[in-house]
């Protein structure tokens, strides 16, 4: 028997490889199916199952590819309804795989369909807990994204998670490896832990929620400090409960290359957005007028689902050379299937043919620091709210990038102000959709509060991140 966790941290999530006797399954995986397929073949092992975990929030899983490409069944705990083929487990059913078994645990409260995966070896025993958004390293699967399809209360569903952790994991052996669906990042959870893999026991000793002294202590600790959801949530829910089109037609659409004049014919007689993924650093320097920047080197798939919100809407790529298919990949990755080409030779043929280009006024923090030397500055920080907690510029106003289209529209363009996040990519992001709205009164800090923190610009006392919300 061999476990693999295949670990994608752009979307902090964890898909499971595993084999025994010439048999594999694989869960969650993702949307790209080839990796999956290539690595079976050189295991020179059969796909028996595909196991998910529940439906998906905040990426499009690779299941229903993958079970057209291998034959294998999709597998689904209690109360799944897929619009697609599957096969729906009970509670308690075993799977047998080679000279192993895998026991579907349903644990909802997350969603009312999800399930965890219990491995025991070839003795029987309790080896491995696939916890999917059940159970997180430091956490639990937040409980409100579920409430309009199940007709509950959060409060209610995390009374169901509460029911299905105490009753059915932490009765589990301590020794028991936990592996979760996703890590530090995700949006799917408030307080995870750095780490992908820990023990049971472990978990026992340092997760907030598994050490609650009674089900209303529970339900009260886990629904305390929710952000509200992103948006494009509920649209990867229903690709991943309705199907979606094959990655290889995705990919094969979004690698149209275009000329300056047909990228311009494209973005007028579409509607579609212009992305740019180049890094900030050569974004404010120079892009095509309207365009966003959302840089592919960073939490570049959930800042997309963030940004843009609707998985339908036409995107036009602006990249770095040979980033395309990179970019377009990590897109599908969370639903954005609608790419229809990307400006060939970049920046530098838009450049070449004439064409004008914008720019974002990025200064220093040695200079932000001069400027306002004993003057009143208006500072945006668009950090979120606990890094702002923890330490910021003294009278900065904290208005975090997630919620940049309730807070735009109170920014006054006839006042300067300064803007930053923590290093310069959220804070890009920012200023590409204030130019893109007309704001063009202020200048974005390179380097964020990371280096401003280097200058002598007044800042609160720091205060550790982890306790601030404790």
């Amino acid at each position: 028997m061999k476990v693999e966790q295949i670990y994608t941290g752009c979307l902090a999530q964890g898909a499971y490889y595993i084999t025994s006797k010439g048999e594999a399954v694989i869960i969650d995986p993702l949307r790209e199916t080839q990796p999956y397929l290539d690595r079976l073949e050189r295991d020179n092992v059969k796909l028996k199952y595909i196991f998910e975990t529940h439906f998906h929030a905040d990426f499009v899983s690779g299941h229903v590819d993958l079970s057209k490409a291998t034959g294998a069944p999709i597998v689904y705990g209690p109360k799944a309804q897929p619009a697609f083929e599957a096969t729906i487990a009970e509670d308690h059913q075993v799977f047998e795989l080679g000279d192993v078994t895998i026991e579907v645990l349903h644990t909802p409260g997350h969603t009312m369909e999800s399930s965890c995966y219990l491995l025991r070896d070839e003795q029987g025993k309790p080896t491995a807990l696939f916890s999917g958004d059940t159970l997180f390293l430091g956490d639990v699967g937040r409980p409100d994204l579920a409430q309009k399809a199940a007709h509950m209360t959060q409060e209610e569903l995390a009374g169901l998670l509460y029911d299905s952790l105490y009753n059915k994991i932490i009765t589990l052996p301590d020794d028991v490896t936990v592996y979760p669906a996703h890590g530090a990042g995700s949006a799917c959870g408030k307080n995870m832990m750095k780490e992908t893999v820990d023990t049971l026991g472990n978990q026992k000793e340092v997760n907030y929620a598994l050490k609650q002294p009674d089900k209303a202590s529970f339900i009260k600790a886990v629904t305390d400090g929710l952000l509200p959801p992103p948006a494009y949530f509920g649209m990867n829910v229903a690709m991943n409960k309705k199907g979606y089109d094959s990655f290889e037609e995705v990919l094969d659409k979004g690698m149209s290359a275009l000329g300056v004049a047909e990228f311009e014919a494209a973005a007028e007689s579409t509607g579609a957005l212009v992305l740019d993924t180049r890094s900030n650093a050569y974004f404010s320097k120079g892009f095509v007028p309207q365009s966003i920047n959302i840089g592919l080197k960073g939490d570049f798939a959930p800042w997309v689902g963030a940004m843009i919100v609707d998985v339908k809407q036409p995107i036009l790529l602006v990249t770095d050379e040979g980033d395309e298919e990179e970019a377009i990949t990590r897109l599908s990755r969370v639903g954005f299937d609608h790419v229809i080409g990307y400006l060939k030779g970049g920046v530098d043929a838009w450049k070449a043919a004439g064409k004008d280009l914008d720019a974002v006024n990025r200064i220093t923090a040695e200079q932000f620091a001069e400027e306002i030397e004993g003057k009143s500055a208006r500072v945006i920080d668009v950090r979120k709210e606990s890094e702002y907690a923890a330490e910021h510029v003294d009278e900065a106003y904290n208005k975090p990038l997630a919620y940049i289209n309730e807070w735009l529209k109170d920014v006054d363009d006839n006042e300067h102000f300064y803007l930053h996040c923590a290093g310069g990519y959220r804070s890009m992001i920012a200023a590409s959709i204030l130019q893109a709205r007309g704001y063009r009164n202020f200048s974005e800090i390179a380097g964020g509060f990371g280096a401003i923190a280097k200058t002598e610009v007044p800042k609160t006392d720091f205060v550790c991140q982890s306790k601030v919300f404790s």
